[in-house]
């Protein structure tokens, strides 16, 4: 698909023009890891850069304090381009949205002076609490993306791919109450919570050999006792049930959380559940939103050899999927040199302020930025994205 090389090359500059910028924001965020809905300094030193490159930019967006949006230009195409900058607990930004938000700022960058060229309004989202809070899913129910044809996101990977296969995931908390006693002089006294968080755990573990294709538990107690000679009577754990869509997570869950009543049926625990977030639900990718980026990473340098080859996709979860539900929507994945290491481990956590991580950071800016104008240019694109 053809267009113009002038905006192009004028994006281009202009991300030339505030690499150094980029790769200090970056870096800085890495340096400070915040998690879910703490990142107070990260999404201001985001939305700092958009501001000083002309971006109007609003904080506090849809009730979330570490939330933003900024603007640029008056065209009736809304390209939004989604920031993450929260880290994980423990392990800081090992999953490198230190990366996703400078490359977010820089595809920004590249489009503030084109914009209106282009017939576009640009809206680079700060978009909080990915890890599990799920703040883009907030921005969509409170109408941020209402008026949006196009939604676009880099996430740093091991590897170069199109897409990953997104599961549908809830997050919630189980709590098992039940009476503390002494364990040596009068453990009959006592209903021991954490025997029935063992019951559950064990009961889940039998159940995996039933498991649909897809189909996941993870969990860790958060919460176990306080002392060895004393029956715990409060015990938490931290759970997420993943599948391969909404309705499949809906036969998922209810086959779990029998597991955990069965805890407390056998112990006379009382089991009660908190959710965290609301349910991220699985992702489409737009094919053609998609079939631009790769041109533009692969005019970059970048290869899909993986996804050619038929490899399987790597499986993750993302509350920007809920958004490609609603929206024109892609989330590739920009390869870093992560020396062996996968995402969520503190070496790939240390790999995301490399060279390579820099090197991934420009990149997707850049492809974010070119795909952006193609489908501003591209008549059939830019009039099916403005259909709806």
């Amino acid at each position: 698909m053809s267009v113009s090389a002038a905006p192009r090359d004028a994006a281009r500059s202009a991300i030339d023009a505030g690499l150094a910028t980029l790769v200090g924001l970056s870096h800085t965020i890495h340096a400070h890891p915040e998690t879910s809905f703490e990142e107070e300094r990260a999404s201001a030193w985001t939305a700092e850069v958009l501001d000083a490159a002309g971006y109007s930019v609003t904080s506090g967006t849809a009730g979330m304090p570490t939330a933003f949006s900024a603007e640029i230009g008056s065209g009736p195409l809304v390209i939004a381009v989604c920031a993450e900058y929260d880290a994980l607990p423990g392990v800081g930004h090992a999953c490198g949205h230190n990366i996703i938000a400078a490359a977010a700022v820089g595809a920004g960058l590249g489009l503030a002076g084109l914009a209106d060229d282009l017939g576009v309004t640009v809206r680079v989202l700060g978009t909080p609490a990915e890890e599990g809070g799920g703040g883009k899913i907030t921005l969509l129910d409170q109408g941020v993306f209402d008026d949006v044809h196009a939604a676009m996101m880099i996430h740093p990977w091991p590897a170069d791919r199109l897409a990953g296969t997104c599961l549908a995931v809830s997050h919630f908390d189980v709590h098992f109450d039940g009476k503390s006693a002494h364990a040596s002089a009068a453990p009959w006294e006592g209903v021991n919570a954490d025997d029935a968080m063992t019951i559950a755990q064990v009961a889940i573990g039998l159940l995996r050999q039933q498991f649909r294709p897809g189909d996941q538990v993870h969990g860790i107690v958060t919460q176990g006792g306080q002392a060895a000679n004393i029956i715990p009577d409060a015990v938490e754990g931290r759970f997420m049930c993943r599948s391969t869509s909404l309705e499949a997570l809906d036969l998922l869950e209810p086959r779990v959380m029998a597991c955990f009543r069965a805890g407390a049926l056998a112990t006379g625990a009382t089991l009660s559940r908190t959710e965290l977030a609301p349910v991220y639900s699985h992702m489409e990718s737009d094919p053609v939103l998609l079939g631009l980026y790769r041109g533009n990473a692969e005019a970059l340098g970048r290869r899909f050899d993986l996804d050619d080859d038929g490899a399987p996709r790597p499986t993750f979860s993302t509350d920007m999927a809920n958004v490609s539900l609603a929206v024109p929507t892609i989330h590739p994945l920009v390869g870093i040199d992560a020396a062996g290491s996968v995402n969520h481990q503190p070496e790939f956590a240390a790999a995301c302020v490399t060279a390579s991580a820099d090197r991934a950071l420009y990149d997707g800016a850049l492809a974010m930025a070119w795909t952006a104008i193609d489908a501003a240019l591209a008549e059939p694109v830019r009039a099916r994205l403005l259909a709806g």
